[in-house]
């Protein structure tokens, strides 16, 4: 009897033992304050960079959701209101390690844009073209994929990684320009006689928590603010030919906790006409990328 109480006492101090053991450990975790992530040093930056963007979770998804308008501009005419839109985007990231470039991550991620009637706000399948009269089907933004190309590393051949916006109070805004100029995927083979190039631009500004973004323990920023203009011509759904004039969308939104927070007609139009958009292409997809010229192309080649 005295040695079976002396076994339970022994396996009794062992557990105290242990478990003061845990606490100490949890007490070292948490007594000890991790460093914040430095937007000077380059890996700190990207991985910054990617809280923005997605995750650093790899094929964690992220949602993004921006509304707006989309007007005509024509020389000599008033600009009209041709749309509004509801757009998202579901991207996700994937870490790579390199021996020289050091940390590196690729995003995966597919679009959708719905022009809709600005009385109604309903998503448009017609729209009568106000400067033709004619009637035309509605091409909507959908285009899977729209992926990084190659990793982004904290060092590479054009130098150490550092993020282009500024830290302003608690907020660290960016400003993201892209013009873009290549050859139509619509044209024929003889442009550089006749033209026929592709020319917009994009301006991406962002609006993020500053503390979320330096914080080691967050894996994404979740208080991302973003606002959208794009000047671009005019969209080849609605059979403008060479009718002078362009198009510009503007808009504003945010990044979601996830995507059951997008609008109910969102949701609803995606679940019935475009399942896919509900999560992020594969991290491994090395689809080329899709823009509103080729989905259009492949779509009149289909008709053929």
């Amino acid at each position: 009897m005295k040695k079976l109480s002396y076994v339970i006492f022994v396996m009794m101090m062992l557990f105290v033992v242990g478990s003061l053991d845990v606490v100490a450990q949890k007490k070292d975790k948490k007594g000890k304050e991790k460093p914040k992530l430095d937007p000077n040093k380059p890996e700190d930056a990207l991985k910054m960079d990617r809280k923005i963007t997605s995750s650093l979770v790899d094929g964690e998804d992220a949602v993004y959701w921006w509304w707006g308008n989309v007007y005509s501009r024509v020389p000599g005419e008033k600009d009209r209101l041709l749309f509004t839109y509801q757009a998202m985007n579901v991207r996700s990231s994937k870490t790579f390690q390199d021996s020289t470039k050091g940390y590196g991550y690729r995003h995966v991620s597919r679009e959708l844009l719905f022009y809709m009637d600005p009385q109604t706000k309903q998503i448009l399948k017609k729209w009568t073209n106000p400067f033709t009269g004619k009637e035309v089907d509605v091409m909507h933004v959908n285009n899977d994929p729209v992926n990084g190309r190659e990793p982004n590393y904290a060092k590479s051949e054009r130098g150490d990684f550092k993020l282009r916006g500024q830290f302003v109070g608690d907020k660290y805004l960016q400003l993201s320009e892209v013009p873009l100029f290549y050859t139509n995927p619509l044209a024929g083979e003889y442009q550089d006689f006749v033209g026929g190039t592709y020319q917009a631009i994009e301006i991406f500004n962002f609006a993020a928590n500053a503390e979320e973004m330096m914080n080691p323990d967050n894996t994404r920023v979740s208080d991302v603010a973003i606002a959208w203009t794009r000047v671009s011509k005019w969209l080849p759904w609605m059979e403008m030919g060479d009718k002078s004039g362009y198009v510009i969308f503007s808009g504003v939104g945010r990044k979601l906790k996830s995507w059951d927070e997008l609008p109910d007609v969102v949701k609803t139009e995606i679940k019935t006409n475009y399942p896919a958009y509900v999560t992020a292409p594969p991290l491994e997809d090395t689809r080329p990328n899709e823009t509103s010229w080729t989905v259009f192309k492949k779509l009149i080649d289909a008709k053929k």
